[in-house]
């Protein structure tokens, strides 16, 4: 597991990898593989590099959106519970590999602390809000509370 704060590097990724071989546990396993599997494609087309660690947790992100709409649709369908527990599965372990979201108190906090630092004042300001939201957090925020929460402040 890792900090809060920091976005995860490939080599951790790769740790998490191989601590789920060892532990023998599949689904830990095919996520990491999937995703290392997906930053190695990607740094291949874009041409040799180290891959940092902004696009280890933006991949991880991806993979994150793609199996959550996956599961929304299994969960629709609702004939294959074996498949869509695997599916909620594979979240909770995308979700362990991220920076911990910013919410309830704190993003209340960050939220007047940004309203205050840029001056915004009415609703036309709150892209600009969200944006610095954004920045500050590095996008590790729940956006739908928080856009209601600026919303109920810039009235």
């Amino acid at each position: 597991m890792q900090s809060e704060e920091f976005d995860m590097t490939y080599e951790e990724l790769h740790a998490e990898m191989v601590a789920a071989m060892k532990a023998k546990d599949k689904v830990r396993l095919g996520v990491t593989r999937l995703v290392l599997g997906e930053l190695k494609n990607a740094a291949s087309r874009g041409g040799a590099h180290e891959i940092t660690e902004e696009e280890t947790t933006a991949q991880i992100k991806r993979t994150l959106k793609q199996t959550n709409e996956t599961l929304e649709m299994s969960e629709k369908a609702g004939n294959n519970e074996e498949r869509t527990q695997n599916l909620r599965e594979q979240v909770a372990v995308l979700e362990s590999l991220l920076p911990a979201q910013v919410s309830g108190d704190e993003l209340d906090a960050l939220i007047e602390q940004v309203i205050a630092e840029i001056g915004a004042e009415s609703k036309k300001d709150m892209g600009r809000v969200m944006g610095a939201l954004t920045k500050a957090t590095n996008g590790n925020f729940d956006k739908p509370a928080a856009a209601q929460m600026v919303g109920a402040r810039l009235a």
